[in-house]
């Protein structure tokens, strides 16, 4: 009986010691430097957020804040990385539904799934727009939708994007589907020659996120501006003369924009998530960040409790799931 006493206490002692040893590692986060993933390569519009986001964020923190870079198979192969390490909030991925809710269903090799990341953050969103050839004969979303159904069965318009179950392209496909037509898809391997493409009229459309490149295209002639899909107009400079799909009728309602935000992995501790909440809600709100983000054509996040960030993740999960199993993807059933 004594031995027995003596073995419950000590597993007790033991229990209570590994406890408190979390309790004092999650008071203590961060103790070292923490890491700040990108999956794509240096140079990029994601890397030049993360570098504007690092350093107000080390600040808040009181540790180095390292950017890295790992591009390749749509931001997966940086996205496993960080699901190899230790939930311990040491590794933060930079993210947006591209690469942790679209590209697993496009890509079966891809084999995590957005259930394995928590959001943390949000950090900004890029108003999306549709872009045209500069001699297509629709000047907003109205006569677009108009152009596109009167050459649905005999010659369909054509979209551009960046690869096949990207955001770019799941948005084309619910577009046609929205309106009840046939449009043909054109993947692309970036950004640049697909603006290539519609500046030389190869391709009628895309829906992408302003980049100053379409603003200098569309100064120069090259593209036009149909619409954005904010529910109201923007007050950027670059947008105020370009009206929203919800100006109009037969879009209306066809509201989306794209975000960017931070995560970690799903069974981090929660202490240390509203650790990292709490530097990242501050750091978002640095004049220096806000500016560098709007020269950039995005728009810093309200902040967000933790709670808010779940439920938001959660939603946007099911809201594109539902949009791409309309879609001929890889990994739909």
């Amino acid at each position: 009986m004594l031995f027995n006493g003596l073995r419950l206490a000590g597993c007790a002692l033991a229990l209570g010691a590994t406890l408190l040893g979390q309790g004092a590692r999650a008071a203590d986060y961060p103790d070292r430097a923490v890491m700040m993933m990108v999956p794509y390569p240096a140079g990029g519009a994601s890397d030049s957020i993360a570098r504007v986001v690092a350093s107000p964020v080390s600040k808040q923190l009181g540790q180095p804040v390292l950017v890295e870079n790992l591009g390749g198979v749509s931001g997966a192969l940086g996205a496993q990385k960080v699901l190899g390490a230790k939930a311990d909030g040491y590794y933060l991925f930079q993210g947006s539904p591209n690469e942790l809710i679209l590209s697993p269903i496009a890509n079966p090799a891809i084999k995590l799934k957005s259930e394995d990341f928590r959001l943390v953050q949000m950090i900004g969103m890029a108003p999306m727009v549709i872009v045209a050839r500069a001699d297509l004969p629709a000047n907003n979303a109205d006569e677009l939708v108009t152009l596109a159904r009167s050459r649905s069965a005999t010659q369909p318009l054509s979209f551009g994007s960046v690869g096949v179950g990207s955001l770019y392209h799941v948005l084309g496909e619910h577009m046609a589907r929205t309106i009840g037509v046939n449009m043909m898809h054109v993947p692309y391997k970036g950004g640049a020659p697909l603006m290539q493409d519609i500046g030389g009229g190869q391709v009628d459309l895309a829906i992408l996120p302003l980049s100053q490149q379409q603003v200098a295209l569309a100064e120069q002639g090259r593209i036009k501006l149909l619409a954005t899909l904010e529910p109201q107009r923007s007050q950027l400079p670059a947008l105020k003369a370009v009206p929203s799909v919800n100006e109009g009728q037969l879009l209306k309602g066809f509201n989306f924009t794209t975000w960017t935000g931070y995560f970690v992995k799903r069974d981090t501790p929660q202490d240390v998530v509203l650790r990292l909440n709490t530097a990242l809600n501050a750091a978002m709100q640095d004049p220096s960040v806000k500016d560098s983000l709007a020269h950039q054509n995005i728009e810093v996040s309200a902040p967000m409790s933790a709670e808010q960030a779940d439920a938001m993740y959660r939603a946007e999960t099911e809201r594109f799931r539902e949009i791409s199993s309309h879609m001929k993807l890889a990994g739909n059933p």
